[in-house]
């Protein structure tokens, strides 16, 4: 459902004038390519800078004098944002022969040291040490400890926590001492924008944007888009996103700080604004909430399997029994997502819903959730959730022929179809804040704005 199928190229029918062409001017062309250095090849390119997810280094010409590159109809400007500061050398590592031990299933701490040739004398002496032992009691397939040693005899060993601190153990005589290591991070802003042609996943990785960034990015605008049937050929994008580099290396992939997309001439921007109590969204620039106060559907499901329905058949009952909301089939234990903020004011057993939740929320708007397996356990009556919290997970409880989650959303007491009801917006930026954003959104509007192509056509077009 992805992909956007290109028009087939017409056939080139065969002209006989080709043959005297090549006879006429090829034996020439031959004698001149013979005559040139190096055989008539140009000399080879100089070595470009590598690739790796979003980091794609453009050179430094216009815009629009960027070559295209990447499948048929794709028209892609990839762009990285040099960092403010640059960043510090890499750390110099420590003495002795650097070995890297990879754990696999099935093997313990004992088991990899002694695979190694390492053995369990100088394992015992490392987990002496309170940091070791609290961070090396548990490891997993996949898991990285590098150690570096001379014939054997472990110098330095190093596991790493998270991009941000590893756990470092260093021998002192016959001992082991062990700490936790800071890495300096720093953060860069990377731009990289498309034009889709066959299908949106292989434009954006033509432009170097990651999978993981094109979903946030559809997670971003899918109140106002939707990502499966609305996208066009000829729509554009471009993100700005942050990177997190440590050591010279990119170490993680961060948030899209700021976003446009252009779908069938329509333009939709986002700003990232994270208020001073740590509570992060996406604003226009003009400060309106870009979500819903409320998702159309709280969970990834695979179909409706019934709708709103006054006049609906009960499958179990077999008698005529409005259905008062809508039911979507789904794995079991997929997880439900309160659709909207709001304060969970039932929690339990409730006739043939079985296990039900229901959230109250503002403007005296409740929502339920029915047939559950099993509640989360934040999940509890009265406490708060947000929107796209994990409250409860997909069951056949109660009266249900099969796994599904049974949704239904009231106002006033009203039952209201939820796949049709107009949602109410959520809250626009607060006034406290509103200078504070407009003044950091105004660069990030401004480097928006200088995209070219269609969508800066579409910019002025509007602003007309």
């Amino acid at each position: 459902m992805r992909d956007y199928k290109p028009r087939p190229a017409a056939s080139q029918p065969r002209a006989r004038w080709l043959v005297w062409f090549i006879v006429g001017l090829g034996l020439p062309l031959i004698t001149v390519a013979v005559l040139l250095p190096n055989g008539g090849q140009p000399p080879p390119p100089a070595a470009g800078p590598g690739t790796a997810g979003i980091n794609r280094v453009a050179e430094a010409l216009p815009a629009s004098a960027q070559p295209a590159t990447g499948p048929a109809n794709v028209a892609v400007t990839p762009v990285h944002e040099a960092p403010a500061e640059p960043a510090p050398p890499p750390v110099a590592e420590p003495a002795g022969e650097r070995l890297s031990m990879l754990v696999r299933r099935g093997d313990s701490l004992d088991r990899l040291f002694k695979r190694n040739g390492f053995g369990a004398v100088q394992l015992a002496l490392i987990m002496r040490a309170e940091l070791a032992r609290k961070h090396l009691k548990l490891i997993r397939p996949g898991d990285e400890i590098v150690v570096w040693h001379e014939d054997n005899r472990i110098l330095t060993l190093q596991r790493e926590l998270d991009y941000s601190k590893s756990l470092k153990v260093s021998r002192a005589g016959d001992a082991f001492s062990a700490e936790l290591v800071e890495h300096t991070i720093t953060s860069r802003q990377v731009a990289a924008r498309g034009r889709i042609g066959n299908s949106l996943f292989l434009s954006a990785a033509a432009a170097g944007v990651s999978d993981r960034t094109i979903m946030n990015l559809a997670g971003i605008f899918a109140w106002d888009i939707d990502f499966v049937l609305d996208i066009r050929e000829g729509d554009e994008f471009h993100v700005i996103v942050e990177e997190l580099w440590r050591d010279g290396k990119r170490v993680a992939e961060g948030d899209i700080l700021a976003a446009k997309f252009v779908n069938q001439g329509d333009v939709f921007q986002a700003i990232r604004y994270v208020d001073p109590e740590g509570r992060a969204s996406y604003f226009t620039p003009d400060g309106q909430n870009l979500r819903k106060a409320f998702l159309r559907a709280p969970l990834s499901f695979s179909r409706v399997s019934s709708n709103f329905n006054p006049n609906r058949r009960h499958p179990v009952l077999n008698t005529i029994r409005a259905h008062k909301g809508v039911d979507y089939a789904a794995p079991h234990g997929t997880p439900v997502k309160a659709a909207g903020d709001g304060k969970v004011i039932f929690r339990g057993t409730k006739g043939g819903y079985g296990n039900t939740v229901i959230v109250q929320h503002g403007g005296n708007i409740t929502t339920l959730y029915a047939h559950l397996a099993r509640f989360n356990k934040k999940a509890r009556v009265g406490s708060r959730v947000r929107q796209g919290d994990v409250i409860a997970y997909v069951g056949q409880s109660g009266l249900a022929t099969g796994p599904h989650l049974h949704y239904e959303y009231r106002k006033n007491g009203v039952h209201l179809n939820p796949r049709t009801v107009k949602l109410p917006d959520a809250a626009p930026i607060q006034s406290a804040y509103r200078e504070e954003f407009e003044r950091l959104a105004a660069p990030f509007v401004r480097r928006l704005d200088q995209q070219p192509g269609v969508v800066a056509q579409a910019t002025a077009a509007r602003a007309d």
